[in-house]
């Protein structure tokens, strides 16, 4: 896409997007919260998508805000606006999110699953970025941080409503309050991180492609119902599990998928 972000298309409708902001450990300067804004809205509009991979091009994921960036956003008289592109934080640019928040909500709201290939750094921003996945890998060795306080801010990239029946309360807590450093395999046993992988980007990927050769409509469908899970009342939940099965059963690409399993074959869906 640019000098920021990357996007390669593969097989089966999984798109490899990744941050490649290299020397700067793809920290969050104006154009990469810009680039990753694009880069959703990208892939919200391609058609035959099936699931992405998040991952970081180099020594990280994401090291978090630019410090210098920042520093000179606010010497410039813009030090309210995060990395000098957000304006009023309390301005909703992307539907109900800012675009500081929208740069890991974003992958949240995308109807394919997305998921997270983490390793050497995931500090503030970037930890949040890849909260926002449906599911992460994460190396074990990975340093991980809620770094905002340490610079007198507080998180607010999606984190919260992204950690919440995940993590533990007092856990958010703490790790909020002392910006403690913790590593890959404590992330997994917090709940930010779903799997521990030496290879996390080539475990991912192994994911995509189960999730690519599945029915795209019922996974569309079953991403709608994971995420309305925080939010909906129990018999709410309960019409939308009706409301989606209705669109997909019996379907032609649901018949598709029950022959292809019967017959072990990969199957040939329909967009």
């Amino acid at each position: 896409m640019n000098d920021r972000v990357t996007i390669t298309h593969l097989e089966d409708g999984i798109a490899d997007v990744r941050m490649v902001r290299t020397d700067k450990m793809n920290a969050l300067d104006n154009a990469m919260f810009k680039a990753l804004a694009d880069t959703i809205e990208e892939l919200a509009g391609t058609k035959g998508l099936r699931c992405v991979v998040l991952s970081g091009e180099g020594r990280a994921f994401c090291a978090g805000l630019d410090l210098t960036a920042m520093a000179a956003n606010a010497s410039s008289g813009g030090g309210e606006k995060k990395g000098g592109v957000t304006g009023d934080l309390a301005t909703r640019t992307y539907g109900e999110a800012n675009l500081a928040q929208f740069v890991a909500w974003g992958w949240r709201k995308l109807d394919v699953p997305v998921l997270a290939a983490v390793h050497g750094v995931a500090f503030g921003g970037g930890f949040q970025i890849m909260s926002g996945a449906d599911v992460r890998f994460i190396h074990p060795d990975t340093r991980c941080a809620i770094m905002e306080m340490k610079w007198g801010l507080v998180p607010d990239m999606a984190g919260f409503p992204l950690w919440r029946g995940n993590v533990r309360e007092d856990v958010i807590r703490e790790l909020t309050y002392t910006n403690r450093e913790f590593n890959g395999r404590d992330a997994q046993a917090h709940g930010f991180a779903t799997h521990l992988s030496d290879t996390p980007h080539e475990d991912a990927l192994a994911l995509a492609r189960v999730i690519a050769n599945k029915h795209p409509a019922a996974m569309r469908g079953s991403k709608r119902l994971c995420n309305a899970m925080a939010d909906l009342s129990d018999a709410d939940l309960l019409m939308l599990e009706s409301t989606e099965q209705l669109k997909v059963i019996r379907t032609p690409n649901q018949m598709e998928a029950v022959m292809a399993e019967m017959q072990k074959r990969k199957p040939v869906f329909a967009e």
